[in-house]
């Protein structure tokens, strides 16, 4: 049921993406080939936000103590470590495997179910890892960027690797109904939501072009956690020292000298 879920969420955005290439007018930006589309799903996006999940967010800040928050928030985390886990072994990430699997038994043991995270403070850190980062780390390439009803910014790798993720690794959608699976990822959305509101708001306040910034950001986070935060430089090392015998010339020298001063009579 999951499966065909998916299915047509997918089928559903390729349709939308086919009428929308025809509105693109101009140069496509190459990061972003069907901005038309892309922003008029995160208009659409933007108004579910405004009138539904961030004043349930602002609510849901208001009426939690932080404490509470907080083991919410570390419950989905640990969850969510089964998922990393699963997709270093795919990468070979042995090493970072173990770390991970280390972090899911202590915090869902002495932690309460990942209510509480004691596995940071014993120097076993977040990873982050997910079946778009394996295809990406296989030589699969991103696709176009994309913005998705309800889930935001994804590349079309990252579709397919979500797709995979909620399939065979996720037990929020592998252990429960459809309709239990949609509540509860409900919940995680809006937990997420909670956390972001603060700097939503300063977004809101200070930026002149919340898609571009909102794209940028996601594909400049997207390619630090592809690369485990060492992305490849984008320039080579000609590139760099292209300038170099900029002012091999004398002539550029002598130009470059300030004039001396004329002699006093």
């Amino acid at each position: 049921m999951l499966q065909k879920l998916l299915l047509s969420l997918c089928i559903y955005a390729f349709s939308l993406l086919a009428s929308g290439c025809a509105t693109v007018e101009g140069p496509a930006n190459p990061d972003d080939p069907f901005e038309s589309f892309n922003r008029s799903i995160f208009a659409f996006n933007e108004s579910v936000d405004k009138y539904a999940f961030k004043p349930v967010a602002k609510g849901y800040n208001f009426i939690l103590p932080g404490f509470v928050n907080k083991g919410v928030t570390n419950f989905f985390s640990n969850i969510d470590d089964i998922v990393v886990f699963f997709n270093q072994l795919l990468q070979f990430k042995i090493a970072d495997a173990a770390v991970t699997s280390a972090r899911f038994v202590f915090n869902s043991t002495f932690g309460v179910f990942g209510v509480f995270d004691i596995a940071t403070s014993m120097n076993l850190p977040k990873k982050n890892e997910d079946f778009g980062q394996t295809l990406a780390v296989w030589g699969v390439g991103s696709g176009p960027y994309l913005v998705m009803p309800f889930l935001g910014p994804l590349s079309a790798r990252d579709i397919a690797g979500l797709a995979v993720d909620w399939t065979y690794f996720d037990p929020i959608f592998r252990r429960q109904t459809l309709r239990a699976s949609l509540a509860t990822l409900t919940i995680k959305y809006i937990d997420l939501r909670a956390g972001l509101v603060k700097a939503s708001d300063i977004i809101d306040q200070t930026v002149p072009d919340k898609y571009a910034f909102m794209r940028d950001a996601w594909l400049l986070r997207r390619e630090f956690l592809i690369y485990d935060g060492n992305p490849p430089d984008t320039m080579t090392e000609d590139e760099l020292f292209d300038d170099e015998g900029l002012f091999d010339d004398e002539d550029l020298l002598d130009d470059a000298q300030p004039e001396a001063p004329a002699a006093l009579p």
